[in-house]
């Protein structure tokens, strides 16, 4: 069983504790009496028990967090040595007259066009952002993150297929990030990566056009 699972237990057994027992105060008058100690004693125990199970929970759920980054850094790394190995491999083809390279296919050009700055916030007190639609011309697409909440967001770029092509740092307290790419015409989706937040509603809608 879990910490995090324990902890709940621990917060019902209290709650069900606070209204046993102000039931029974209210229907006996000489309640507790003697057992005024062992009252107080076993809410002492409840409510250490619930307060040490809180920090343990908290501190395994930054160690799941920390693993999942440092999961997504070894993936990086290892579609970044693909990509190198796969540029080596490839053939130099020559162009040839009006930029088309001698395997016939034209020269792929990046993104053009005047791209945009985008404001985005986190709501201070719900998983939510302040807007679920942004909108950019094609080019350098960057958005420009605030997140008011004491817990912990932060902003990422997905194109149609799933793939994540940008995100930001976590930020909390006020903070502000950036989170930007090059981007063509076509719909995107922002979403925070913590997980569970996107599940509550943490995402939109980006559309380059």
């Amino acid at each position: 069983m879990s910490n995090g699972d324990l902890f709940y237990i621990c917060g019902i057994a209290l709650a069900v504790s606070a209204v046993l027992i102000s039931f029974v105060g209210l229907k006996v008058k000489s309640f507790p009496g003697k057992a005024f100690p062992l009252v107080i004693l076993w809410f002492a125990i409840l409510i250490g028990g619930a307060t040490t199970l809180a920090v343990l929970h908290a501190k395994d759920e930054e160690t799941e967090k920390a693993a999942e980054f440092h999961l997504a850094d070894e993936k990086a790394e290892a579609e970044g040595a693909d990509d190198v190995a796969g540029e080596a491999e490839a053939p130099a083809n020559e162009e040839s007259e009006g930029g088309v390279k001698s395997g016939g296919a034209p020269d792929a050009k990046a993104p053009s066009g005047p791209g945009g700055t985008l404001e985005l916030a986190a709501d201070a007190s719900d998983l939510a952002y302040d807007t679920k639609s942004l909108s950019s011309k094609p080019g350098k697409v960057t958005i420009d993150f605030t997140n008011p909440s004491a817990l912990e967001h932060d902003v990422a770029i997905e194109d149609e297929s799933g793939e994540e092509i940008a995100d930001s740092e976590l930020i909390a307290n006020g903070a502000k990030t950036t989170a930007g790419a090059e981007l063509t015409p076509g719909t995107y989706t922002f979403f925070c990566t913590v997980p569970g937040h996107r599940e509550a509603g943490m995402e939109g809608t980006l559309v380059v056009k």
